[in-house]
């Protein structure tokens, strides 16, 4: 009983010590729990990434904070985080490397950020794990999005499956922003400013299969947004809750609609915004009766002919000008012509008399003598 009772102290204190230790390791305002993996500084005011995580840590949770910028520096000895959630955190700043030394990163999370620099580096990962990258409400301003492209082309992303982009306020896409994700299964734009797509807006994206564009400003899709898309074969594409507006530059993007079923998701839910007269009237029933437009081959005839007609008429008008002038002049025209022709009968006997008169051998001798 004694032994067994002794044991059961010694086991006590173990235990106590262990605890002891993990509260030791465990940063200052974060909670730790080793049997999860998992670190959660949550809502600290934290002004940095704190120092002394396990290094256990699968799991980290450091959101709601004050942190401003993240480097290198933040996240060494951390080689078994794969989910790090940076959210909320005011961040501005994001410096080349930073998450390098994370070697297991599979996803991560910087939403509800105010990334106003992002370093051309920032999103390197030396061991490419990188699946998903969570960038929602993330951007400070429209010129952030210039210094994201630089960085995702400068990246090691080529096997990120999941980007999420959406809420940022983004107006455009910069050309060839997306050209090194070759990987990308998912891509979401919903909840933005977006107003067109140009030439380049999705080159790469070859392997895509899910794009969202819900909740943007999209009016319309013109030709060269409507071949970037057609390059997109395998992607589902929402693109309700935009402002479509139904007049004669929809038609194209109406017909490819319908040609389009099996790719748009949510064809069935895209209406007109404007005018009022077509306000909720589905784009998929949109047609010339309705808009009231000629074909665009029938615009450029019309509009051609025009042209030539008025040229037509500005020709007539100066060619009866110029006979009116005639006809006023046609005395003094006359004298001149007769004049001329006067002058160019005495040059021409002229010419005549002088060649009668090298021709002559008589009065070549003539001319001889008197010359000796």
């Amino acid at each position: 009983m004694f032994a067994r009772g002794r044991c059961a102290v010694v086991l006590g204190l173990l235990c106590a010590a262990a605890v002891s230790a993990g509260a030791l390791v465990c940063p200052t305002g974060c909670e730790c729990s080793e049997a999860a993996l998992t670190v959660k500084c949550v809502s600290k005011d934290l002004r940095d990434i704190p120092s002394g995580i396990p290094g256990y840590t699968r799991n980290l949770f450091i959101t709601g904070n004050h942190i401003s910028q993240i480097g290198p520096e933040s996240f060494q000895g951390l080689e078994n985080v794969t989910n790090l959630s940076l959210s909320n955190n005011r961040i501005s700043e994001v410096k080349s490397h930073t998450f390098s030394s994370l070697r297991s990163l599979r996803s991560l999370d910087l939403s509800n950020n105010q990334l106003a620099v992002i370093h051309p580096e920032a999103f390197t990962v030396q061991s490419r794990m990188l699946r998903e990258l969570n960038l929602s409400r993330a951007l400070y301003n429209h010129s952030s999005v210039m210094d994201l492209a630089t960085s995702l082309r400068w990246s090691s992303l080529s096997d990120l499956l999941v980007l999420d982009l959406s809420s940022n306020g983004l107006v455009f896409l910069p050309s060839g922003i997306f050209c090194h994700l070759v990987g990308l299964r998912r891509l979401q734009l919903g909840n933005n400013s977006i107003v067109s797509i140009h030439n380049g807006t999705f080159t790469g994206l070859d392997h895509l299969q899910e794009l969202d564009l819900t909740h943007n400003a999209l009016r319309t899709l013109r030709e060269e947004a409507l071949k970037e898309l057609e390059q997109l074969h395998s992607a589902r594409l929402h693109l309700a809750d935009n402002p479509f507006t139904c007049t004669c530059d929809i038609e194209p993007f109406a017909a490819w609609l319908n040609g389009s079923r099996g790719q748009v998701v949510d064809i069935e839910g895209l209406t007109c915004a404007f005018p009022v007269a077509l306000h909720n009237t589905s784009l998929l029933t949109v047609g010339d009766l309705e808009l009231g437009c000629h074909k665009a081959g029938d615009s450029d005839n019309l509009a051609l002919q025009t042209s030539y007609v008025f040229l037509g008429l500005v020709l007539g008008f100066v060619g009866l000008m110029f006979l009116f002038v005639l006809y006023l002049n046609r005395k003094d025209i006359k004298k001149r012509i007769y004049d001329m022709r006067d002058a160019c009968r005495e040059v021409w006997e002229g010419y005549h008399y002088r060649y009668e008169i090298d021709s002559d051998p008589r009065l070549s001798q003539v001319s001889s003598t008197a010359d000796v």
